[in-house]
């Protein structure tokens, strides 16, 4: 019990300290006009006399680029890129749907930005550290899920998280945050479970399901109230990462409870039915035999010493030529479009993989990522406002930052060896989780920053951006992976995960956000739901919820065709309404 709740505190003092950067130099930005009175954007014009950016389309073509360049609402306090500007000024009017589709193919880039980094580089590095830390990996029992509860569940929901505290960074834009975290859930509940009954019927776990949707519905409870409330308290805020961290105290007990039932009933009577354990056991090993790595098997027979530049250029190829030949046209059309992001990752982040030999030591490259990732780290962190400070009026920050990288670098390169890695190469580990935290930062921020210009232009509201694309773009590596997990056998490993990580999500998302939020303007998060649609999500949740807890044991677990064809008729009607409800064709009678 003590590991889980050591994990949960690393894993909250990492997002702590990951976001500081951004919330005390946030302070020094306007106050973007409410404080934070109001979260979700407002039609017409509010109290402080800002008109709302998405009344823009209503004006003449001519006057459209001076409206998003003055009006204080239309304005981003991070990112890289001002999409409305280059909208509304750089493109002509009659090349509007030019600039829409290069926007959503960005978006859709950016998406693929954010699984590479999480699946490639955050979580081996988080894996890592958890190794050097002597923590668990997967605080949770073995029939749960493969993501775990707490650093697994971290790497796994890491685009979510950031995606929601960026949004809540922003009271503009933190719709997309409740629209995010809430259409997430419906989408794992519904079509996610729906799709793994369908694929692979099966026997849930009665007792980890049953846990797990219980504790789920708590925090949709907590979280409505909080929408009804219409206001988060520094104590509602510590509340959700507090339950979490009951949440895990459950799970650790019950690991604790089943561990020991089933070594008594292995000594008292005979060997153990394979349920769970088996399959947690047999993917463990069907993980590692199918792991890309071919290292073995096309390893010369007299091997030669390799040089310093052949081993720099190796490790930056981020193509395996042998698996390039054996896999299908959709791969490697995929492949094509992540051979820049894996290089320029590969270039800026360095991994430690305590599994291999040599812990994945390239001499050259950690050299040269003693430079460059402090270098990026610099540049990245509240959108380089800190790189391109001066000294004294004189010297830049990021020159500093160079000069010390390089002499790091040169000691460290004269220092070691190709061959043996260091005794200190398990702080690489801290290096590479701290860029592939921020590289995950900054394509969030954008993808924030992208959605909201989408919905000033279409006139949609955050929450039904955050419910659909937002939603869409975080959960679809989990969508994969749990219906690769159901085709391959394990469908209540991947039933179980459903529920697992998106609890972390949730609690984490909001409980953060609203904390970082209150620590930087000093007063509580009050909440505007955007009209109906927000409730109409989250009574949509819950509804699949409470179906699920009722449904599922009335079957006595059995999760059939029938069933997962139900979850998905639920969802479409969902996107019915939810649409409905935003146009207007689904609203309240006013008196």
């Amino acid at each position: 019990m003590a590991g889980g709740l050591l994990n949960v505190y690393w894993v909250l003092s990492l997002l702590c300290v990951l976001q500081m950067g951004e919330t005390v130099s946030g302070a020094r930005a306007p106050s973007a006009g409410a404080h934070i009175s109001s979260q979700f954007p407002a039609s017409g014009v509010s109290q402080t006399g800002v008109v709302d950016c998405r009344e823009v389309c209503g004006l003449n073509a001519s006057d459209r680029c001076a409206f998003v360049r003055i009006n204080p609402d239309c304005r981003s306090d991070g990112g890289y890129l001002d999409y409305l500007e280059g909208i509304f000024c750089h493109f002509p009017a009659r090349l509007l749907p030019l600039a829409i589709t290069l926007y959503a193919f960005w978006l859709l880039y950016l998406f693929l930005i954010l699984g590479v980094t999480a699946a490639k580089f955050f979580c081996p590095n988080l894996s890592a550290i958890s190794t050097t830390l002597k923590l668990s990996h997967n605080v949770a029992p073995l029939d749960m899920s493969p993501h775990g509860v707490t650093f697994l569940a971290f790497g796994n929901g890491a685009p979510d998280i950031f995606s929601a505290l960026v949004a809540f960074s922003d009271p503009r834009t933190a719709g997309l945050a409740f629209g995010a975290l809430f259409g997430a859930g419906v989408l794992v509940t519904t079509v996610v479970a729906g799709g793994i009954a369908i694929l692979r019927p099966f026997t849930a776990a009665s007792r980890p399901f049953l846990r797990d949707i219980v504790f789920y519905m708590a925090a949709v409870l907590l979280i409505f109230t909080a929408l009804y409330r219409g206001r988060v308290t520094l104590a509602w805020a510590l509340g959700y990462l507090g339950f979490y961290m009951f949440y895990v105290v459950t799970v650790v007990l019950c690991t604790w409870i089943y561990q020991w039932q089933r070594r008594r009933s292995l000594v008292c009577s005979m060997p153990g039915t394979p349920e769970m354990l088996s399959d947690s056991e047999e993917e463990r090993v069907s993980s590692n035999t199918n792991s890309y790595d071919y290292g073995e098997e096309y390893r010369p027979l007299l091997l030669y010493p390799e040089t310093t530049a052949q081993i720099l250029v190796r490790a930056l190829n981020p193509l395996d030529y042998r698996k390039w030949r054996t896999k299908p046209v959709y791969w490697r059309v995929l492949k094509v479009f992540k051979l820049p992001v894996e290089f320029l990752l590969l270039l800026t982040v360095p991994v430690m993989d305590p599994d291999k030999e040599d812990r994945n030591w390239k001499r050259p490259l950690n050299c040269l990522h003693l430079v460059i990732s402090p270098l990026f780290l610099t540049l990245t962190l509240q959108s380089g406002a800190y790189g391109v400070y001066e000294i004294g009026g004189l010297f830049p920050v990021w020159a500093v930052v160079v000069i010390a990288g390089t002499a790091l670098a040169a000691v460290t390169f004269f220092a070691t060896s190709n061959s043996e890695p260091p005794r200190f190469h398990w702080l690489f580990a801290f290096l590479g989780f701290l860029t592939s935290a921020l590289w995950i930062n900054a394509a969030a921020t954008e993808v924030v920053n992208i959605l909201r210009s989408l919905g000033v232009v279409f006139r949609l509201s955050n929450t039904v951006l955050g419910l659909t694309l937002l939603a869409w773009g975080n959960s679809i590596g989990d969508v994969f992976s749990d219906f690769t997990l159901a085709r391959q056998g394990y469908p209540r490993m991947a039933f179980s995960a459903c529920f697992g990580g998106i609890i972390f999500n949730m609690l984490v998302g909001v409980g953060l956000g609203c904390l970082l939020q209150i620590s930087r303007v000093h007063m509580e998060v009050k909440l505007e739901p955007d009209g109906l649609l927000v409730w109409v999500l989250a009574g949509t949740l819950g509804l699949s919820l409470v179906c699920s807890l009722v449904l599922v044991p009335l079957q006595c677990f059995q999760l059939s065709r029938v069933y997962g064809c139900c979850l998905l008729l639920l969802y479409l009607t969902f996107l019915v309404v939810a649409l409905l409800t935003e146009f207007g064709v689904i609203h309240l009678k006013t008196v």
